[in-house]
């Protein structure tokens, strides 16, 4: 399948623009860019398209954090690392930077109420959440980067 480019997509939503631009009066433009100026406060921003994957890919590295040095894997604080090596790349804003540090605790917790021991299954668990996080973490710049 073809992939097509943001920018071929752009295109003529940037010449519908330009050419209602010059449509009206400069003076007008001025005055209507003024007046539709939205307030600060008022403005939503919006979770980027990728947000699930985000927070699902913080709760797995909570859960690696957990059970990779339960299991004795001598990672250390690598998955913590990593946790604040993505919050540092996507620069939330304080809210959303709280729902992603509750989701990464809540896979450290879940498995911690589960298992206080390295079993079989918490071995096979950790094992999972390896290969999901490489999933979700090679899905989303090839699903939504440029």
């Amino acid at each position: 399948m073809r992939r097509i480019r943001k920018t071929s997509l752009m295109l003529p939503l940037l010449v519908l623009i330009a050419g209602l631009g010059v449509a009206a009066p400069s003076g007008a433009q001025d005055k209507d860019a003024a007046e539709s100026k939205p307030d600060s406060s008022q403005v939503r921003v919006l979770p980027p398209a990728y947000d699930a994957q985000m927070l699902k890919l913080a709760e797995t590295l909570g859960a690696l954090h957990y059970l990779r040095e339960l299991c004795g894997a001598g990672d250390g604080q690598i998955w913590r690392d990593e946790m604040e090596r993505l919050l540092e790349a996507e620069e939330p804003s304080e809210e959303r930077r709280a729902q992603l540090i509750a989701h990464f605790n809540r896979g450290f917790r879940g498995y911690r109420e589960i298992h206080r021991e390295c079993t079989p299954a918490a071995a096979e668990a950790a094992n999972q959440h390896l290969r999901l996080g490489v999933r979700i973490a090679t899905d989303i710049p090839n699903r939504f980067g440029n």
